[in-house]
C-alpha cells in the first residue's frame, strides 16, 4: 500500500473511530500519543523544539524540552477535538470557545463592512471557525491542497460540514476574486496566515528573526476596504479554548500597494508574536518557519526563487 493511501486511512480512521470513544478515553489516548511522540524525539518534535527556542530564549534546554512536551499535548488536543467535532452539539461548540473582544467582529459586520479574521497556527482554528458559524456568521476560508487528493477532499468535506465555504489555495482559478467578492458584500473571510516560505511571501521580523508570511490577508483588506482583525488562540486548564480578536490593522495612508501590504503584514506579525510568546505551547509550528532554517538552494539553479514549503492541514 502506498504512503499516501496509508495517510488517508489514518485520517479516515480518526474521523470514523475517535468520535465514537467516550471523551475521557479519547483525551487519554491522544495525550498518550503526544507523550510517545515527544519521547521518540522525531523530526517534527525536534523542529518544534528548535522553533520554541526562538520563542522562549529565556528557557534552558530542559525548559524547552518540557515546553515542547506541552506543545505536543496541545497539538494532539487539536486533533482529538477535530476528529470529534462533527458529532458535537451546537451547545457544545458554543461552550468550548470564549474569545475576548468579539464585539470588534460583531460591530464591524453589523455596519455592513467585510471582515478578515487572520489567525496563526494556534489552538484549534477549526473550533474557532465552528464557533463563529454558530454565532451566525458563515464565512469563507482557503485550504492548502494535500496529497492524496482524497485526503484534501476529506478535509474540505469536514470543514464544510462545520459550516464553512472552503476554496482551494492552488488550482482554483478564481480564489482571490471570490474572497474579494465576499468581502465587498460585507461578509466574513477567515485565513490562517503565519507561514509562507515561498518567494511570493512578505518578509517580516518575527520574534527577532526573519520569516515570510502570506500577502493575502493584508492585500485583500487594502483592495476591498474590509477590516483586517488579527486573532490569537490558546488553551486554558479547562475544556474551554480562549482567544482574542485584536484591534484592526489599518491600511497606511502612504506608500505603494506593495509597501502598504508589507507594513500591514508586519503589524499583524507583531500582534501574533506577543500571543505566541505568551502562549508558546499552543503554537503548533512543527515545520521550518524562519528563513535561517531553510535548506540552501541547489547550486545548479542560482536564479531560482523557489523555497521549500511543507504542507499543513
Amino acid at each position: 500500500m502506498k504512503k499516501d493511501d496509508l495517510t488517508y486511512l489514518a485520517y479516515a480512521a480518526g474521523w470514523g473511530l475517535v468520535k465514537r470513544l467516550p471523551e475521557p478515553a479519547a483525551d487519554a489516548l491522544f495525550r498518550r500519543i503526544a507523550d510517545v511522540a515527544w519521547k521518540r524525539q522525531g523530526k517534527s518534535v525536534l523542529r518544534l523544539q528548535s522553533n520554541l527556542r526562538r520563542v522562549r530564549p529565556d528557557l534552558d534546554d530542559a525548559g524547552v524540552r518540557e515546553l515542547s512536551r506541552e506543545g505536543m499535548r496541545s497539538y494532539l488536543r487539536y486533533w482529538c477535538e477535530s476528529f470529534r467535532m462533527p458529532v458535537w452539539s451546537e451547545e457544545r461548540v458554543r461552550a468550548s470557545f470564549d474569545p475576548e473582544h468579539i464585539e470588534r467582529l460583531d460591530d464591524t459586520l453589523a455596519a455592513g463592512r467585510g471582515v478578515i479574521l487572520a489567525l496563526p497556527h494556534m489552538g484549534n482554528w477549526d473550533l474557532a471557525g465552528a464557533w463563529v458559524v454558530e454565532r451566525g456568521y458563515p464565512f469563507t476560508t482557503v485550504a492548502e491542497r494535500l496529497k492524496p487528493e482524497k485526503l484534501f477532499d476529506a478535509f474540505v468535506a469536514y470543514r464544510e460540514g462545520l459550516g464553512m465555504e472552503v476554496l482551494p489555495l492552488t488550482g482554483g482559478a478564481h480564489t482571490m476574486a471570490t474572497l474579494a467578492k465576499r468581502l465587498r458584500a460585507g461578509k466574513l473571510v477567515c485565513l490562517v496566515g503565519d507561514r509562507d516560505l515561498s518567494a511570493s511571501g512578505i518578509e517580516v521580523d518575527f520574534l527577532g528573526e526573519k520569516t515570510r508570511m502570506p500577502a493575502g490577508p493584508a492585500a485583500l483588506a487594502a483592495q476591498t476596504g474590509a477590516a483586517l482583525l488579527p486573532v490569537t488562540l490558546w488553551y486554558d486548564e479547562t475544556r474551554t479554548m480562549r482567544g482574542c480578536v485584536h484591534e484592526e490593522v489599518l491600511v497606511p495612508e502612504e506608500g505603494s500597494r506593495r509597501e502598504k501590504t508589507a507594513a500591514m503584514t508586519q503589524a499583524m506579525a507583531d500582534v501574533w508574536a506577543v500571543g505566541v510568546r505568551e502562549h508558546a505551547k499552543d503554537w503548533h509550528m512543527l515545520q521550518r518557519f524562519w528563513l535561517a532554517d531553510l535548506e540552501p538552494r541547489p547550486e545548479s539553479h542560482p536564479d531560482s526563487d523557489a523555497q521549500p514549503v511543507e504542507a499543513q492541514a
